[in-house]
């Protein structure tokens, strides 16, 4: 910040109120700047905004098919929302683009169930709507994200991907990103994902809720510690079916 404006804020002005306790004001407000300043920095390690109350939890996963050249491109098909212990949202969701790649190996996607789809925007908005102000948990979340064309505050959100006590739990390395799969099989000693007929979002959102209970009382500012780094091949592959 400039000297002139450090001037502006913290000097004490003439006339009106009395001179010192304007100047203590404007002093206020730029110490209240600056703390958001330097919070905004790393939004990880933000605590989560008091307004909200109590914090309530919900697990969400999305299956996703291939639009574009070759299904190059991912977009939405489905979307599942779990709480604690409940499905409050399931719904198959028609992508903008034509479908190129259904994927159903993985997605569990096929042409029958996009025929009554929901449109994308139509979706967007019910799902926003559910997550809106609660902490949503997902694995390799931020490809979950990027389908719905949406950003959730950083403080607001856990990912079981980027865990590191989640890892040593399971007793594999803290700093390599593991398959929800993989994870479940560790912790729980459970398959899932074992069908032919490709994954369910429904399971895997409740096998990532499950998930996130065993960490859960740790806090917020150790979960949502230094993320791997998202650029390695694993990270960008590891939720893309």
């Amino acid at each position: 910040m400039s000297g002139l404006m450090l001037n502006l804020v913290c000097e004490p002005s003439r006339g009106g109120k009395s001179g010192e306790s304007r100047g203590n004001a404007k002093h206020e407000r730029f110490l209240g700047r600056r703390h958001y300043l330097e919070h905004k920095r790393h939004p990880t390690h933000q605590a989560a905004p008091p307004t909200l109350g109590p914090l309530k939890y919900v697990a969400l996963d999305c299956e996703m098919v291939g639009t574009g050249p070759k299904g190059c491109h991912n977009e939405l098909a489905r979307c599942s929302i779990v709480t604690y212990d409940d499905l409050i949202y399931d719904k198959y969701i028609k992508p903008i683009n034509p479908v190129t790649d259904f994927r159903s190996r993985w997605s569990g996607i096929r042409r029958q169930d996009l025929l009554h789809a929901i449109p994308f925007d139509q979706a967007q908005k019910e799902i926003v709507k559910i997550i809106t102000g609660k902490v949503v948990v997902g694995h390799a979340i931020h490809n979950d994200f990027k389908v719905l064309k949406y950003f959730h505050p950083a403080c607001q959100t856990r990912d079981t991907a980027q865990i590191p006590l989640l890892n040593q739990k399971a007793g594999l390395p803290v700093n390599e990103m593991v398959s929800l799969k993989r994870l479940t099989k560790a912790i729980f000693k459970k398959d899932i994902q074992t069908g032919k007929g490709g994954h369910s979002s429904v399971e895997d959102a409740k096998a990532t809720m499950e998930l996130f209970k065993v960490v859960e009382s740790m806090g917020a500012k150790t979960l949502s510690s230094q993320p791997f780094s998202s650029e390695s091949s694993e990270s960008r592959n590891i939720k893309a079916f």
